[in-house]
Formats: structure tokens, C-alpha cells, sequence
């Protein structure tokens, strides 16, 4: 009688017959060598992203007099209009994207001050005039030019947010501090916010076009919103938390902060969830809920600025210019009444902040650029819907290539001549 413990076991013969019938690759003199091409894989791409975009970035600024980024975009343009970066490419570095956005929103929420609203309300209240009148501008516009309700309106959406990234690096790399440089990147903050919140919102109505059932239509939105809000508050809870742990340590908050960073967006993109929100949350509410001040000030330094580097070749490469061709007038009717309704609502505003007329007017262009930000929102709607994400992108990517290249050098120009770009020499 067989003991029951040995019926599990396998007969030793008929594993080795079954290893002897597998088909075997032949061993020949040259079996060791690579195949070609030679297949990609993550730490190839990042690093030859990163080489190619920092060749991009300083001739841009050496032989151009170009902000960096700007060599970024037209590096990944480049690439891709001569072949070397297919869309299989595009989606395989899509994940640093998310940590270069991750990273940048986490330090934009950080330097949110909501004193400062306490003390002057009327930049708040800017921050909410102007996203209502670029959103209420380009609907109404792109409605006139016979766009579809629907998708216009989510288009105004997106027109709603500025880049942070742009603003972010063009400010760090003038070295630049004043009073547009701060108001710009807190009214980023709240256009940020409301674009996407907004745009969750419309996911309703995008559902329902396409005859998703009332639990869709109704809980979807809500589950982005809510769940999002709370893996951003769950992370800066742990932040604060490891910080409280860690002691005064810069270096040891600096890695725990980059990692809970990294975890969230993984987290968010494995619920499904928005990063933007996430993180724009975890960096919020790490500030406000510090209130024993146990997270010492830190920043990201060159392993956040790598990741930039790949974020806005990967944005260059993300578009192209058949999109211009395309959707040229309405990419002009898009850009035009974005700005229209940026510039009305700060220059309404502004005045009751004790902000001069030229510094607010600098503020107008400070406010223009579009880049990753806006791309992810609509890849975000083309995952969902790719028939809706197709006229989507018409409308708004060709909007987003000009000012990819125009966005950084009028923020540029807005922060050297109010006075606020400190340029090191060795820049």
C-alpha cells in the first residue's frame, strides 16, 4: 500500500522524459552573443532619455539662449520624428513620467502656504477667477468653431491647468524669488487642483455617452476623488510619521520622502486612481499636518531633476507635428482664449493683492505653459475611451505642442523682467 504522503511525489523518469522532449535552443559557436536588436529594457531607456535630453537642454541654452526645457521637447520631437521612439517606446517610459509629475506636485503642494491665503484672500480668489474664465473662455470658443459640447468641454478643463513642471523648472533654474515667482507657482497650485477636479466630474457625463451603467456614471468620479485624497492623506500621515522617527535628520526625511513619493504613485496607478490628486494631497497636507515641525525642509535635488529631464523628452516625444497640421486653427482659438481668460482674471484681481499692474501683467504670462500635465489628463481620458481620447487629442494636443516651446520662454521672460531670476554664472 502506498503511503499517502508519496502519491504527490513525481516519477523521477517521466520529469526527465518530459525536460528531454522540451525543444532547446541549438548551441552553435556564437550562442552567447546578444540577439539584435537588441530588446529594451527601463534602465536602458531612463538612461538614454537622460543623455539625450541633457545634449537637448544645453544646446537649447548655449546655442539658443533657450530655457533647458525647451531642448527637452525638441529632443523627444526629434526622436520621434525620425523613428527612434515608437509608440511601444512612449508607454514603456510612461512610469517616469508619473514619478517626475509625482515629485513635482509633491513639492508644489509643500510649498503651499494657506497663511498666506489667510493673510491675502484675494489670491485665492485669483487662483478661482482665472481657472473659471480660461474654462468658460475655450468652452464657449471651441463650441463657436462647432466642437462638440462634450468634448469641449473637457478640453476646457485641461486648458484650466497650468504646468507646474515648467513653472517649477524655469524658476529653479533663474534661480528665481519674488512676489510673481511664489504667486505664480500657488495660483499653478489651485488651477492644478480644479482642472482635475473638474475633469473628474465630466467623467460623468463622458460615461454616460457611452451608455456605462448608473454605477459608473455616478460612483466613478467619486472614487477617483475620494480615493485619491485619501492615499495622499495616508501618505503624508507616514511622512510625518517616519520623520517624527527619524529625528533631524535631512538626509534620512529627504530618502523617506522620495520613496513615499515613489510607493504612491505606484499605489494610485495600481487602484486606479489620480496621481495628480494623490500627490498634490500628500504634499498639502504634509505641511498641514506638520505641526510639530518634524519634517525638516528638503528638496529633491539631481535625482529629481534626472527625472524631469526624461519627463519632458518623453512629453516631446508624446506629440507630433502632423497634430499641428491638423488642428492648427483650433490649437490657435485653444491657446488665444486660455490666455484671455488667465490674463482677465488676475488682472481683476491682483490689484486688491497690492500687486502692480506690471507685475501682474507678468503673472499673465508666468501662467501660459502646458506640458506633462495636460498630456496625462488626456491619456487618462484615452484609456477609458479610446474613440473619445482620439478627438480629444486632436483638439488639445496641438495646443499643448506650442506651448511646450513657447510656455517656458515667456515664463522665462516674465521672471527676468520682473526683476526675480538670479542666474549663476556656470548655468
Amino acid at each position: 500500500m502506498i503511503r499517502p504522503e508519496l502519491r504527490s511525489v513525481p516519477d523521477v523518469r517521466l520529469v526527465l522524459q518530459r525536460r528531454e522532449s522540451r525543444p532547446t535552443r541549438p548551441i552553435t559557436m556564437t550562442s552567447f552573443l546578444p540577439t539584435f536588436p537588441l530588446p529594451t529594457n527601463p534602465l536602458l531607456l531612463f538612461g538614454l532619455l537622460l543623455l539625450a535630453g541633457v545634449v537637448g537642454g544645453e544646446l537649447a541654452k548655449r546655442a539658443l539662449r533657450l530655457p533647458r526645457v525647451v531642448g527637452y521637447v525638441l529632443t523627444g520631437l526629434l526622436l520621434s520624428g525620425v523613428g527612434l521612439f515608437d509608440a511601444k517606446i512612449v508607454r514603456e517610459s510612461w512610469i517616469f513620467v508619473d514619478i517626475a509629475l509625482g515629485l513635482i506636485l509633491f513639492e508644489l503642494g509643500r510649498r503651499l502656504d494657506f497663511s498666506w491665503f489667510r493673510r491675502d484672500p484675494w489670491l485665492a480668489a485669483t487662483g478661482v477667477l482665472e481657472s473659471a474664465l480660461s474654462f468658460a473662455l475655450v468652452l464657449g470658443a471651441l463650441v463657436y468653431f462647432d466642437v462638440r459640447p462634450i468634448y469641449a468641454a473637457v478640453a476646457a478643463s485641461i486648458a484650466i491647468a497650468t504646468s507646474p513642471a515648467v513653472v517649477m523648472v524655469v524658476a529653479q533654474e533663474l534661480k528665481a524669488e519674488g512676489q510673481v515667482t511664489e504667486r505664480a507657482l500657488s495660483l499653478v497650485a489651485i488651477n492644478s487642483v480644479i482642472a482635475y477636479v473638474t475633469a473628474t466630474m465630466l467623467l460623468a457625463w463622458i460615461h454616460h455617452e457611452y451608455h456605462a451603467g448608473w454605477t459608473t456614471v455616478l460612483l466613478h468620479p467619486v472614487y477617483l476623488l475620494a480615493g485619491s485624497l485619501l492615499l495622499g492623506y495616508l501618505a503624508s500621515v507616514s511622512v510625518v510619521g517616519l520623520g517624527r522617527w527619524l529625528g533631524k535628520s535631512e538626509r534620512g526625511h529627504s530618502v523617506a520622502a522620495l520613496a513615499l513619493v515613489i510607493v504612491t504613485v505606484g499605489l494610485a496607478k495600481a487602484l486606479e486612481l489620480s496621481v495628480v490628486l494623490s500627490l498634490l494631497a500628500f504634499g498639502v497636507l504634509s505641511r498641514s499636518l506638520d505641526k510639530r515641525h518634524d519634517l525638516m525642509p528638503f528638496e529633491f535635488g539631481r535625482i529629481g531633476e534626472m527625472f524631469v529631464v526624461v519627463l519632458f523628452v518623453v512629453g516631446g516625444a508624446t506629440l507630433r507635428m502632423d497634430e499641428l497640421v491638423t488642428g492648427g486653427t483650433l490649437a490657435l482659438v485653444f491657446i488665444l482664449a486660455r490666455f484671455v481668460g488667465k490674463s482677465i482674471g488676475v488682472l481683476a484681481l491682483t490689484y486688491f493683492s497690492g500687486v502692480r499692474r506690471g507685475a501682474a501683467g507678468l503673472l499673465c504670462l508666468a501662467l501660459t505653459p502646458m506640458s506633462g500635465l495636460a498630456i496625462s489628463m488626456v491619456q487618462g481620458t484615452t484609456s477609458m475611451y479610446p474613440e473619445f481620447g482620439a478627438h480629444l487629442a486632436a483638439i488639445v494636443l496641438s495646443a499643448v505642442l506650442i506651448m511646450e516651446l513657447v510656455g517656458p520662454v515667456a515664463v522665462q521672460f516674465a521672471l527676468r523682467r520682473a526683476g526675480e531670476a538670479v542666474e549663476a554664472e556656470n548655468k
